[in-house]
């Protein structure tokens, strides 16, 4: 179920490749065109404040890596063309087995999505999806990913395995990287003990997901307090975050 080498050299390159809206915010005050950053500008701003995107970034980020290697892939997703929109990346071995990609829900690793694969299980696994047992379920272009929850909770989310054309996909981008929503999201893989938890910053409030449960952190008082504690967490440059912050506080 876990990518072949030629794949997963390439999504490594992104473990430690935070998903958030901040820069979407940042961007969206700092430029007067196209909101949808290209992946050269992406990659300069990777350099001086060591920042990444959202998962429409992420996607074509991604997209432009696998190019590179000559891995042939494509993007996914739902409720394109909405503020809903949530998009992945499937890549192709070379026998031409299907796998989801997706850092925009930080996944730790990709998962085989082929059914017709001698790869292919719909056993309970670890090591795909943080503080989470992946259960994956196929049906020609359909496939349910089942989330095993520590505490016994088990949630379900369906995906389409259609490419999504290009100009639509950019055109889907546009219209997400337009939408600035009040409360800033800020998700990222981290280590903790002997795993790889996720930690998540929302709405002001912070925690951590980890196979032995939920731990919410203390609250931060000020934009100062929380712009120390991602960095803490991602390395982002914290003069960007005091401007990206500040943008969500005063709206």
């Amino acid at each position: 179920m876990f990518a072949t080498k030629d794949i997963l050299s390439v999504w490594r390159k992104f473990d430690h490749f935070p998903m958030e809206t901040l820069t979407k915010a940042w961007y969206f005050q700092k430029n007067s065109g196209k909101k949808q950053r290209e992946v050269a500008q992406m990659k300069e701003h990777r350099e001086q404040y060591g920042i990444t995107g959202n998962c429409f970034d992420l996607a074509l980020w991604l997209l432009h890596e696998f190019e590179k290697e000559g891995i042939e892939a494509y993007p996914i997703g739902h409720d394109m063309g909405t503020e809903d929109a949530h998009v992945a990346v499937i890549a192709k071995n070379e026998e031409g087995h299907r796998y989801y990609c997706d850092l925009g829900d930080q996944w730790l690793n990709p998962v085989l999505v082929d059914a017709d694969s001698e790869d292919y299980t719909e056993e309970r696994l670890k090591g795909l999806f943080p503080a989470a047992e992946i259960q994956v379920q196929s049906a020609g272009d359909l496939f349910t990913v089942l989330y095993h929850r520590p505490n016994g909770k088990t949630s379900k989310q369906v995906f389409n395995l259609t490419p999504v054309k290009m100009d639509d996909f950019w055109l889907a981008a546009e219209i997400c990287q337009n939408a600035i929503h009040k409360s800033p999201l800020l998700e990222c893989r981290i280590p903790y003990k002997n795993e790889t938890a996720h930690w998540e910053f929302y709405d002001w409030q912070s925690f951590l997901s980890t196979t032995e449960g939920l731990f919410n952190d203390p609250e931060a008082e000020s934009i100062e307090q929380w712009c120390v504690r991602i960095h803490q967490k991602t390395g982002y440059d914290t003069n960007f975050l005091y401007e990206a912050l500040n943008i969500y506080k005063k709206m």
